[in-house]
């Protein structure tokens, strides 16, 4: 649908784009460097992430955000392992003077939801993957082609080049037992069997899960997306990412041809016209990069439920790869990870299940 920010940490995405020869088409700056801009206050900064594990960047204050002393992120340290607290909120980091000028932003792209209602341990988690290495593994990377020519496109060449065949336009209506066995998949057309040995491994969204899979528990509340594409040749000279703070927009990616902004936790928007919502963002747009007011063509993509809701109690929702039935297993982001609904979280998903279908071949 749109833009989704990556980072140089997130492992399993990594390997998996190296798996299909695609790894080149991640891209992004040297330096683990995220320009922001207050629309509130028209402050401009960039903070910095410094190489190694140890923040030695927090004492520089031409990489940190305005106003703000290096003690000043001493109790995001808290949040890396929460003891006891279920909500963000309840840690009392959202008082901290960074909150809003730094965690806030990150946490929302990443959780899509706004971070006080989210659970800690989940955001503790975030937290310490994406700075565990300093800039090595917060370093931002986005796909300048769209995520299909990342993370599909690639995928479905090294599957074909396999042998194998991969079939669309197929909605799956139900899955056939007998006992604890999956003996066939029901599509609109046709019932597919599953033969003795094969494995299924079911990738549809949670609700879709729930219904095709008896007594199994899914996150059933979702956060919405909107994503806004204008098309415009200035993009190349402008910062490939960046924050902004109080207003619509939350990033802007800037890829050769196009400005993309990403709006998490979107529900406010939903009912805005798709136009009016074009205009508001270019607006905003214009203002940080210094380009024309004239909007240029536009499109905006908006997913009810881009995400499930990362709050404790859907966080209890989320099941395990394994099922009731020997040869069914679930992957997606909203299964069990330790992450967010992410691309890295998905991809992990997608290994675990990998691995469990494979054991079971060679136990069969």
């Amino acid at each position: 649908n749109g833009n989704h920010l990556l980072l140089s940490g997130n492992g399993a995405a990594q390997a998996y784009l190296g798996k299909i020869g695609a790894r080149d088409r991640l891209t992004g700056p040297a330096r683990a460097k995220y320009p922001f801009v207050d629309l509130a206050s028209g402050e401009c900064w960039t903070l910095e992430i410094g190489e190694g594990a140890a923040p030695w960047w927090i004492f520089d204050s031409a990489r940190r955000a305005p106003r703000t002393r290096a003690r000043d992120y001493l109790p995001a340290l808290k949040l890396l392992w929460p003891r006891r607290a279920r909500t963000l909120a309840e840690t009392g980091i959202t008082s901290a003077r960074i909150y809003d000028a730094l965690l806030r932003p990150f946490l929302l792209a990443a959780l899509n939801n706004d971070p006080a209602e989210c659970s800690a341990p989940l955001a503790g988690r975030v937290l310490r993957e994406a700075f565990r290495g300093g800039a090595r593994s917060c370093r931002p990377l986005y796909a300048p082609g769209g995520l299909s020519n990342a993370f599909v496109d690639p995928a479905l060449a090294f599957i074909g080049e396999r042998g194998a065949s991969v079939g669309f336009g197929r909605r799956l209506r139900a899955l056939h037992f007998d006992g604890r066995q999956v003996v066939g998949l029901e599509f609109d057309a046709e019932t597919m069997d599953v033969a003795p040995g094969d494995v299924v491994v079911l990738a549809t969204p949670p609700d879709v899960a729930a219904r095709l899979v008896p007594g199994l528990t899914t996150p059933c509340e979702f956060r919405a997306i909107a994503n806004i594409h204008f098309l415009t040749g200035r993009a190349s000279r402008l910062a490939p990412v960046t924050a902004v703070l109080n207003g619509a927009t939350q990033w802007i990616f800037a890829v050769p041809d196009r400005i993309c902004v990403t709006i998490s936790d979107a529900a406010e928007w939903l009912k805005t016209p798709q136009e009016d919502l074009a205009k508001k963002v270019w607006r905003e747009v214009a203002t940080v990069t210094e380009l024309p007011e004239a909007i240029p063509p536009w499109r905006v993509i908006r997913e009810r439920k881009a995400t499930f809701a990362p709050t404790p109690e859907q966080e209890k929702r989320r099941p395990g790869t394994a099922t009731a039935w020997r040869n069914l297993f679930v992957a997606g982001d909203w299964t069990d990870t330790g992450l967010p609904a992410t691309i890295e979280g998905a991809i992990r998903s997608g290994r675990s299940a990998a691995r469990m279908a494979l054991g079971m071949e060679q136990s069969a």
